[in-house]
């Protein structure tokens, strides 16, 4: 008997296993009872096989994936010793948010500059010299500044100052990075926290980073810290879609950079969408966050930052970013997830979910650059009106029941009740000012029943 157990039985082609369940279905039509489509016009079957399986070109990841705790800066003292504490109980990178310049010194202090452990910055605002004392000040760090002026003007509906300024200081500071120094970001999340499908993640990212791209591509000598950017994605509860559209992304991004004659260091910040969490039954939450994680690492992350379950109604606290940093330490270390970013090679339903998504994105994309480019687009409207109707439909499928959030949507505790637990605000808010471009808003699938039952009270 062969040591080989499949030497014993003759292959099955696609082709016979389609007929033979052409047969089972005793004259139901196959594409009409096994074949659904999803929002994003991809067509998933039944039947998956290596007759047609087909592997794009998807750069390796070589290391495993970083654990991320976000912190907010309001106080640099606080900001220092949760970074410190982090760091201490399994976090690999920090990431520090400020909407105002802070004191770099006091919130750095006792914070390794071996390399080891990255720093992520996310500042809400653009000041050059700000910029340049952050880089002078983490040397010898790995540090990602994370500027981001299209994001910004796409999520504000503004430059920080204006299109000519806001160039200028980010080519200043690309100039004086160093090669630790990972400077510009994408942010992606946006797209997908505001309703975007799959597809328009991909092609939106890569318009957007080709906006980066392009602008350089007229220079003599581009930047060196232009060869370095970060992808911020944000990554909902559809397991396989959200593996297959990071890796699509990769591949597209590799070819965006060959046409350019740029090796791009690609960078991946992932963390759970928003858009799915919900304020009932809030510890359903846990469940979503952890297979997204799951999602990010099988998708290639460099970096993950868990969102705690109480991330939308609660303010930070010691317990929730336990658990979500906890969540990722067990992924990593306990699950068999330390090394897993190539573990979705070869299967034949993921590389051909990852074959289509890459295949419309790349046509959206075409579609966009034709039109003038991303930000022509944003500046016409047709970025968000093309978000708020993939929005609509999810939200629609929300509201029938056909897409379930356990818990809110399907199955609610009528006893559960959040009126007295509610420390931030969790709905969209409203801020009548003067913007250049319609901003793109983040909204969550639940906002609307939960204001209806949160008044009922």
């Amino acid at each position: 008997m062969s040591t080989f157990l499949f030497d014993e039985f003759s292959e099955v082609s696609a082709k016979q296993w389609k007929q033979k369940i052409q047969f089972d279905l005793k004259g139901a039509d196959y594409n009409e009872t096994l074949v659904w489509e999803s929002n994003e016009g991809v067509k998933v079957t039944p039947l998956y096989h290596q007759d047609n399986f087909e592997a794009l070109d998807i750069p390796k990841v070589t290391e495993q994936f970083a654990i991320c705790q976000a912190i907010f800066i309001s106080d640099e003292q606080t900001a220092n010793f949760l970074a410190k504490d982090a760091l201490k109980r399994g976090a690999t990178a920090i990431q520090f948010e400020a909407n105002e310049p802070f004191n770099i010194t006091e919130v750095l202090k006792d914070i390794s500059k071996n390399n080891e452990e990255a720093l992520h910055f996310k500042l809400n605002f653009l000041s050059e010299s700000f910029l340049f004392d952050l880089i002078e000040n983490t040397k010898g760090q790995k540090i990602y500044l994370n500027i981001d002026i299209i994001g910004n003007l796409a999520r504000s509906g503004n430059w920080f100052s204006n299109l000519e300024q806001d160039h200028a200081t980010l080519e200043n500071v690309l100039a004086k990075a160093s090669k630790n120094v990972n400077a510009v970001s994408i942010d992606a999340s946006l797209y997908q926290n505001a309703g975007a499908n799959a597809i328009q993640q991909i092609a939106y990212v890569l318009a957007h980073g080709n906006e980066y791209l392009n602008h350089f591509e007229g220079h003599t000598h581009k930047p060196e810290g232009l060869e370095k950017i970060q992808c911020c994605f944000s990554v909902g509860s559809n397991y396989f879609f959200e593996i297959a559209k990071l890796r699509a992304f990769r591949h597209l991004w590799k070819l965006l950079c060959d046409t350019y004659e740029m090796n791009c260091e690609l960078a991946l910040f992932v963390t759970p969408s928003l858009r799915n969490k919900t304020l009932y039954d809030y510890n359903v939450n846990m469940l979503r966050t952890t297979t997204e994680c799951m999602s990010a690492i099988l998708g290639g992350a460099t970096t993950i930052s868990n969102a705690s379950y109480d991330t939308i109604f609660h303010k930070k606290n010691e317990f929730g970013e336990r658990i979500s940093r906890n969540q990722l330490l067990i992924l990593q270390d306990e699950s068999y997830f330390n090394e897993a970013a190539q573990f979705a090679d070869g299967s034949y339903y993921i590389e051909a979910l990852t074959k289509q998504l890459a295949e419309k994105a790349l046509d959206l994309f075409k579609d966009i650059e034709k039109s003038g480019g991303f930000v022509k687009q944003l500046f016409q409207g047709t970025i968000q009106r093309k978000i708020e109707e993939s929005a609509a439909k999810e939200q629609a499928q929300f509201d029938d029941g056909s897409l379930v959030l356990l818990g809110t949507n399907k199955h609610p505790n009528l006893d559960d009740k959040m009126k007295d637990s509610i420390e931030l605000y969790p709905f969209v808010k409203t801020e009548p000012r003067k913007t250049l471009i319609k901003p793109i808003i983040s909204r969550r699938l639940a906002e609307k029943l939960e204001q209806d039952r949160l008044e009922k009270e």
